[in-house]
């Protein structure tokens, strides 16, 4: 059934799942296997609310889906089940006050050596205690703002075509990725370290759980997918050129990969040359790992949205786009 609701173009379906198997406290938090269920995710259509500052686009879609999600981590001493609760609010991309100027092109001008010059100390991380540790604890939130997931909605929108194979590395809960996707693509796969995060992400039509760190290597066959996407965590991977060698693998020929960037991240989990690099840098640091997994020479755009007059907010967007 559809209820009114306060919130501004929320939409939501009901649906149940039931996830993993019970475990203590503990486990929750510190193994890979927690357990978590999502119950009854009740979700709200509305029409546009003037607070919302929210311009419709064409295809209707509402700019929020809200859900609530239920964990459960153990029984009390008396059987009863204990659980927690979190609001949960996906950016769609869409129906927002942004608007998304043409991606304008940087150009990438750095010539790399012809041997890889990055040494270990380029690699290192503050923080080189397990990935699956930290990233235990499902994260159901966004390291980007709101204008920043719009403009890769909207980039992806109009740079993938409809009938692609998708792979989307460093998945999590959401792939950003348009509401239609789920139905106009014949395939989107994701990989990535939480596998409870994964299978809350409904634009996936398979996944699988994988830390890149420690094995950098993907499970796929040979010339699989169309498009590899990676949003925001290519800084995380201390293996990156051999990461980029298996995308490379399993694109199609003519295949690309989209890599995407703003200027936030876990200062305790990038690596350290990334740390100490500007934006632009970044870029060519990206380029130069593609250089080095056998790709041509990459295109770099700035895909930042336009916020109205007043935002307190706007994250930068990059796009480095490789072909194979």
């Amino acid at each position: 059934a559809i209820a009114a609701s306060p919130l501004c173009n929320a939409l939501s379906v009901q649906r149940k799942a039931n996830i993993g198997t019970q475990f203590t406290r503990s486990n929750f938090i510190y193994s890979t296997a927690s357990a978590i269920f999502f119950t009854d995710m009740s979700i709200l259509v509305t029409a546009s609310s003037p607070a919302c500052a929210a311009e419709e686009t064409n295809n209707n879609n509402p700019r929020y889906l809200e859900s609530e999600v239920q964990a459960k981590y153990g029984d009390d001493r008396n059987g009863n089940p204990r659980t927690r609760e979190m609001h949960v609010r996906r950016f769609t991309g869409d129906s927002t006050p942004y608007t998304f100027p043409t991606p304008r092109p940087l150009s990438l001008v750095k010539e790399w050596p012809e041997e890889v010059p990055f040494e270990k100390r380029d690699l290192f991380r503050a923080d080189e205690g397990d990935d699956e540790i930290f990233y235990n604890l499902p994260r159901l939130v966004y390291h980007i703002d709101e204008p920043a997931v719009a403009a890769l909605t909207q980039y992806y929108r109009n740079n993938i075509p409809a009938g692609s194979k998708i792979l989307d590395i460093c998945s999590s809960w959401v792939s950003h990725y348009p509401l239609e996707f789920k139905d106009t693509m014949k395939r989107i796969s994701g990989t990535g370290m939480n596998p409870l995060e994964l299978i809350e992400n409904d634009q996936l039509t398979d996944y699988e759980a994988r830390n890149l760190n420690v094995n950098p290597t993907l499970s796929y066959d040979d010339d699989t997918f169309d498009v590899v996407t990676c949003v925001v965590s290519i800084d995380y991977l201390i293996h990156p050129i051999e990461v980029l060698k298996e995308v490379r693998r399993v694109l199609k020929p003519g295949g690309k990969v989209i890599i995407s960037q703003s200027n936030r991240c876990f200062p305790s989990k990038a690596i350290a040359m990334w740390l100490n690099m500007d934006d632009r840098q970044h870029l060519e640091l990206i380029n130069g790992y593609a250089k080095y997994a056998g790709f041509g020479p990459g295109i770099a755009y700035d895909i930042t949205a336009s916020v109205p007059a007043g935002e307190p907010y706007n994250d930068p967007m990059f796009i480095v786009e490789i072909s194979k």
